[in-house]
């Protein structure tokens, strides 16, 4: 996917999925459903120039109707950052933790060294939902039918939602799916986001929407998911073996072989997959600034971004 630009893909009559490759740190996927009073984003992007090319390219699409209604699946800032660029009347929905985390968020001011080049956020500001659920909500807009479910338990984060679509068939998971790109739980809970993977089989969908990596059809999606189980799988199994050794996590990354995720990118993410397996283990929380520094040691620099 590398080299390609950012595409609006038609998932559905009417959904399509704003696809910006290669889905690495920062590049993520966006959900654009058209209503008949209205579009309906699932997350923005994390700059103001990615957010400018997303906002025109459905501008094209809709002919000019706005941007009625905005949900997050989750707080982190490539799905969330550009909400400041929607019009004011737009009502920006997510889970109530989300709106926590958004409003803790200090990378916008204050963003660590440790992505290189360091994302240009542009003049982007806050802006945390103003509708938050808890569980499950139901919209019903211009004819469409759009439902945002939690899982009931942490798994990408604390607070993720999917957007699914029941008479379209269409599923968007937010960052409980990354396809072709390395899974990440950093923020959440090793077993729940392995979990939630038949949590997410069981909605039976024709079509579903990485939160990062190429849309996925019905005939790829237990590939997809079995990709997933096995990388997890891998995260807990080195944290088992290296905690009964006495190791830390950046001692467990280094001898761990990702086999056959050594490819994908992002592959340091194990070791922040590994420190994420630990605390859970220890019902600790994570220290963050061990967590970036081991990273950036693993990696031997900073992690490569394409913002």
């Amino acid at each position: 996917m590398k080299g390609h630009e950012a595409s609006l893909a038609t998932v559905a009559e009417g959904v399509h999925a704003w696809v910006q490759p290669d889905g690495s740190w920062w590049v993520n996927n966006t959900g654009v459903i058209e209503t008949g009073d209205g579009v309906i984003l699932v997350d923005t992007c994390a700059t103001e120039a990615r957010t400018r090319s997303l906002l025109a390219a459905v501008d094209s699409l809709s002919r000019g109707r706005p941007v009625v209604v905005a949900i997050n699946t989750h707080a982190h800032g490539d799905h969330t950052y550009g909400n400041s660029m929607l019009p004011k009347e737009t009502v920006i929905i997510g889970h109530e933790d989300t709106r926590t985390a958004m409003c803790l968020d200090t990378l916008l001011e204050h963003c660590p060294p440790i992505w290189s080049p360091m994302p240009d956020w542009g003049r982007l500001t806050h802006r945390p939902p103003v509708l938050t659920i808890r569980d499950t909500l139901t919209l019903h807009h211009g004819g469409v039918r759009v439902e945002a479910h939690h899982p009931g338990y942490p798994a990408h984060t604390t607070g993720d939602l999917v957007v699914w679509l029941p008479d379209q068939r269409v599923l968007f998971t937010g960052d409980l799916l990354f396809n072709e790109v390395t899974p990440l739980a950093l923020s959440g809970v090793l077993d729940g986001a392995l979990r939630a993977l038949d949590w997410i089989a069981h909605f039976d969908p024709a079509r579903v929407v990485p939160g990062h990596g190429p849309v996925i059809d019905a005939a790829d999606l237990p590939g997809v998911l079995d990709t997933h189980r096995r990388y997890y799988t891998l995260v807990r199994d080195a944290a088992n073996r290296g905690h009964a050794d006495g190791l830390p996590p950046l001692a467990v990354a280094r001898r761990t072989p990702l086999g056959e995720f050594a490819g994908l990118p992002d592959a340091e993410r194990i070791v922040l997959n590994l420190h994420r397996a630990y605390a859970d283990r220890s019902g600790r929380e994570i220290d963050i600034e061990q967590v970036w520094g081991d990273v950036i040691a693993l990696n031997g620099g900073p992690m490569a971004t394409h913002v």
